[in-house]
């Protein structure tokens, strides 16, 4: 009997001393978040859009970041707009790209649209993904690689501009940033180095509801599935299943093995979706933390391909 209860005493102290999982920053993502969404509405051609360009150019002056200044054919003219691409260089020949879109709606410029949700959380979602690759990064140098590098596939974060339509949603007045740079990557060749491209998209919701976005890869979906099982948050992921037009589409069109992670069900029958109701507190720092653990989980099975 005694040996049994030392031998009990042991695996429960064994059990205490194991680290607790570490979870994702979700609330570093929502201070960066509500830092973002303070700048007020920025639709293109807006002070508050040359405002959040500034701000995530503060963000990354100490990173690899391209800023890639196109000019958009629009209903209302040519309109200069900005996709911002962040690269993490990682040990293996090959790119994960994670995305997201940072600007608010030309159209609803009247009415003080702030999109909390749409373009705000996945933005400061990124940002505090970037703090982690960035530590992982500072982490593995040496003497001989003086920037560092992930131990698997190089992660670009990209923040699109002009995912937004700028008078009516349609094939040609939509997804600019991501049209722009999906045919540019196209003619010079990147877009042969993408592993797999991850869109964020309207995910910082409270109620937290990923539907599965049926033009996405079924390889992603289920590698995504795997990382939210691991966490038990099989709840929040792909209950019901919908095709999205999104930022993914250029890219799944020119043979990108793509996903959007994307939750529509916005509010009570979608009703805050493009509304002034988009506001932060209609956010939360859990399911930033459920969004975090699942793509850093998804890029290590990614990189376990």
């Amino acid at each position: 009997m005694l040996d049994k209860c030392v031998a009990a005493a042991l695996l429960l102290f064994a059990a205490q001393a194991l680290p607790a999982q570490q979870h994702f920053d979700g609330a570093k993502a929502l201070a960066y978040t509500q830092q973002f969404v303070a700048i007020g509405p920025r639709w293109p051609t807006s002070p508050g859009h040359t405002q959040a360009e500034a701000f995530l150019r503060n963000q990354f002056q100490r990173d690899q970041v391209e800023e890639d200044a196109f000019t958009a054919n629009t209903p209302i003219g040519p309109v200069a707009m900005r996709n911002f691409i962040v690269r993490f260089p990682g040990k293996k020949d090959g790119v994960i790209v994670l995305a997201s879109h940072y600007e608010t709606n030309y159209w609803l410029r009247n009415i003080n649209f702030v999109g909390a949700n749409d373009g705000g959380s996945t933005t400061g979602l990124l940002l505090a993904i970037a703090d982690q690759l960035r530590a992982e990064t500072a982490h593995s140098k040496t003497g001989k690689d003086k920037m560092g590098k992930l131990e698997g596939y190089s992660v670009w974060l990209v923040f699109f501009d002009g995912e937004e339509a700028i008078q009516s949603w349609s094939a040609s007045d939509s997804t600019y940033g991501s049209r722009h740079l999906a045919a540019k990557w196209g003619r010079d060749g990147t877009l042969g180095r993408i592993k797999a491209f991850i869109l964020a998209d309207m995910i910082g919701d409270k109620s937290l509801d990923i539907q599965r976005e049926t033009r996405s890869a079924d390889w992603l979906v289920a590698l995504m599935t795997q990382a939210a099982k691991k966490f038990g948050y099989d709840r929040f992921f792909f209950q019901t299943e919908s095709p999205v037009d999104d930022d993914h589409l250029p890219f799944v069109e020119r043979g990108v093995a793509s996903i959007d992670v994307i939750d529509l069900d916005y509010g009570p029958n979608n009703s805050f979706h493009h509304t002034a109701q988009d506001t932060m507190d209609k956010i939360s720092a859990r399911s930033l933390t459920i969004d975090g653990d699942v793509f850093l989980e998804t890029i290590r099975l990614i990189d376990l391909r």
